[in-house]
Parts: structure tokens; C-alpha cells; sequence
């Protein structure tokens, strides 16, 4: 979904076979309360595949230009003997096809893309990651993948290779578009690329798409305070699972990083002389939030303490002050060692809360209401634009809307 100029745009895909796809836009208008739905696309694929990369909860497919003027959308052209994507761009008030492109077009090379984004101009930038062999990220200790930078527009296609040391093992990186230029950031580790040190960031020059500059920064010590003890925070082992979803910069040009902890357990449940059945369980714990200066050096850092088995949060910006919106416990666990758990105990009744970060890091805890006996609405389906923030219930039926000013 995406949210701008009053209209909620939620993108959809109908498979009426195996190998067909249809991509439908459904615009719904907040202000004169309207909706209709549009088709924007057909296409095939083979054996069953989605078109739409991996299944992760962040929309590395969508992107909307900062002048709200163009939608570009990338797809998966999964074939038996090829590995490719096509990338189409969208007048984005009528919908009406620009333009469309393949890119990354390999044979034997496996190419799994992070994040993408379209300037006002209509130009496209696609970052990802190009396995040498195979899919597995590390092979005899090295890295076994380049990062690569797509830049695409109507009439060409060019790429650069994000060079690292045989000693950086990077899980994903996320595009920033900025005043200056591109930024790519994400998390470094010297184990593997599950695992996080500390954070990496590389200026690209637009024209000549290649690096300007490169920044290291470990974590600091309070992000480990906030998720263990102070006796356990002074070992500052790396973290690890860790996914990028918010990239938000400030009116004065700093920028605040927000990942969730996210892995997938199984366990087999028995049934004794029946069998039994294996139980998926998807884990959405604890929220990384950094903070960067303009000049792209870490200010400061701070982590919530969570558990939760579904997406629960959203973030934003509101007078250059940092708003994580979530559903907790109706009452926040103050632990012994001075943390704060955001969880939901078995018995305890839930609500929605409002954590708000100073300039400084500094956070207050606001209640916005208690669950029990109201609407359950989900932030982490909201949508931040123009001083609102606005996020649908759970109900599958008679949804609701709760706008925050």
C-alpha cells in the first residue's frame, strides 16, 4: 500500500491460473470517500512463483517519487533457465504505463534485490545482491556476493559494484535518496551477514555511479543496554537477525534507521498414536533505532525490548521528532536491571502506545488507548503523510480507520 495526497493506493495480485498474474491498484479517497479499482498489469510465470520478490514484510517492489509524480513497480520474471526483473514506471495520478524495462538478465548468477526508489525525474535505483555461485552469502569464510546498483531510465541501463572487504559480511543495504546524492546503509558484521557490529554507509555519485564515501560505526553501548542487562550489555556481542524497515530523514538532513528483529522457528507438535504436525512460528522481537547527523556520523542509538509473532509496529516523523507507534501490554514492564518490555503478557489485556524520541534519544512512553472492549487497530498497516498518521483495524469485514494529528 501507499499513502499520498489524501488517497490510500492498495496494490493487489489475482492469479486466475498457475502461470497467470494480474496486478490491480485499488484508490481509495479519503476525502470525498470514493474507490475504484484499477488493472495495471498482466503477466506469466512458471511453476507457480510469485512475481513479487521473497516474503518479507518491508515493500522492496513499490517506490513513489518525492514529487508523488511517478510509481515503479519491479517484478520477478522467474524462468526455468534465467533469473531476471522487469521494472515498469507509472504516471502516478492516472496510473497510465511510462515506461518499462528488464535489468539484472542472468543465466547462471542469482540476483536477490533490497530496496529500490525513483527520483522525480522518473530514474530508477534498484540495489541488491549478485551471488558469485550459488545462494549461499559466504562460502570458505569470503563473502560469496557482490552488491550491485541499478540505474534505470526509459532510454538506458547502467550498474555499479558496491566494493567490500573480504572482512565485511553485509545482510542488505537500503537506498536513501538525499539532497547531496545516493546513500546506501545498512549493518556490517565481521562473522556473517546475519550478524550485526555496526552500521555501513556508502555515498554514490549520481552521474558516474560511483562511491564518494564510505562510514563505519559500531553500535553504542545503550542499544545493548536496552535489550540486556548492564552487566550483559559490557560484552557487546554482535546482534544478529535484524532487518531494516525505516530509513526517515529529518528536516535538518539527519537521518534515523529503524530495524525489527525477525526470524521463523518450527517445532513438531505430537499427536501420540496419531502422528503429529510441525507448527511455524514467525518471531517480531526487539526494534533497533539509530540516529545518523548530517554528516553521516552515529549519534546516538536505543532499542525496545519486544516479543511479538506478527508485525506490530510503525515510525515516523512528526516535528523532526521520532514517533514508533505499537500495541503492548496495557502496561509496560519496568524490569529490575532499568529496561522496559513493550510485550503482552498470556493473560494481560493489550494497548496502543505511542513511544516518542527526543533530539537526544531521550523517550517518553504515551498511552493512546487501552485495546479492551474497543477497536484493535494495527500500525504496522498505517500510513504516515502531511502531519496525519493513519491505520486500519483488524476487522476483515467493517474495517475502521484511527487518524492520529
Amino acid at each position: 500500500d501507499l499513502f499520498y495526497n489524501n488517497e490510500i493506493k492498495v496494490f493487489t495480485v489475482f492469479s486466475p491460473s498457475k502461470k497467470e498474474r494480474i496486478v490491480y491498484c485499488h484508490i481509495y479517497n479519503m476525502e470525498n470517500n470514493t474507490h475504484n479499482k484499477v488493472e495495471l498489469f498482466k503477466t506469466t510465470v512458471d511453476k507457480n512463483q510469485n512475481i513479487f520478490f521473497g516474503k518479507s514484510k518491508r515493500q522492496t517492489s513499490f517506490a513513489v517519487s518525492p514529487n508523488n509524480k511517478y510509481l515503479v513497480i519491479s517484478t520477478d520474471n522467474i524462468r526455468k533457465n534465467s533469473n531476471s526483473y522487469t521494472v515498469r514506471v507509472f504516471d502516478a495520478s492516472n496510473l497510465k504505463l511510462q515506461f518499462q524495462k528488464k535489468y539484472q538478465e542472468y543465466e547462471e548468477n542469482y540476483f536477490e534485490p533490497n530496496d529500490i526508489i525513483i527520483d522525480s525525474d522518473a530514474t530508477t535505483f534498484i540495489l541488491g545482491k549478485l551471488f558469485l555461485k550459488g545462494k549461499r552469502q559466504k562460502k570458505k569464510g569470503k563473502a560469496n556476493y557482490q552488491f550491485i546498483l541499478n540505474k534505470i531510465t526509459e532510454k538506458n541501463t547502467k550498474n555499479a559494484t558496491i566494493k567490500l572487504s573480504e572482512e565485511e559480511h553485509i545482510n542488505s543495504l537500503s537506498i536513501l535518496n538525499e539532497r547531496e546524492g545516493i546513500k546506501l546503509i545498512g549493518f556490517y558484521s565481521e562473522k556473517n551477514a546475519n550478524k550485526i557490529k555496526g552500521t555501513c554507509s556508502f555515498k554514490i555519485n549520481q552521474r558516474t555511479m560511483e562511491i564518494s564515501e564510505k562510514k563505519i560505526n559500531e553500535l553504542p553501548l545503550k542499544v545493548y543496554e536496552d535489550l540486556y542487562s548492564y552487566r550483559k550489555s559490557k560484552k557487546k556481542k554482535e546482534l544478529s537477525s535484524f532487518e531494516v524497515d525505516y530509513i526517515i530523514e529529518d528536516s535538518e538532513g539527519n537521518t534515523f534507521l529503524l530495524a525489527e528483529e525477525f526470524y521463523i522457528t518450527t517445532h513438531y507438535v505430537s499427536n501420540g498414536q496419531y502422528g503429529g504436525y510441525w507448527v511455524t512460528t514467525y518471531h517480531y522481537n526487539d526494534v533497533l533505532i539509530l540516529k545518523f547527523n548530517k554528516n553521516g556520523d552515529l549519534e546516538w542509538g536505543r532499542s525496545i525490548f519486544k516479543r511479538s509473532t506478527s508485525p506490530s509496529y510503525n515510525a515516523f516523523l512528526k516535528d523532526d521528532e521520532l514517533h514508533v507507534i505499537l500495541n503492548s501490554g496495557k502496561n509496560l514492564t519496568e524490569k529490575k536491571d532499568g529496561r522496559t518490555k513493550a510485550s503482552k503478557g498470556w493473560f494481560e489485556s493489550s494497548a496502543l502506545y505511542d513511544f516518542e524520541y527526543q533530539i537526544n534519544g531521550e523517550v517518553s512512553y504515551n498511552k493512546i488507548q487501552n485495546n479492551k472492549g474497543k477497536t484493535y487497530y494495527l500500525p504496522y498497516l498505517g500510513s504516515y503523510y502531511n502531519g496525519k498518521f493513519i491505520m486500519a483495524s483488524d476487522a476483515r469485514k467493517k474495517k475502521q480507520f484511527m487518524v492520529l494529528e
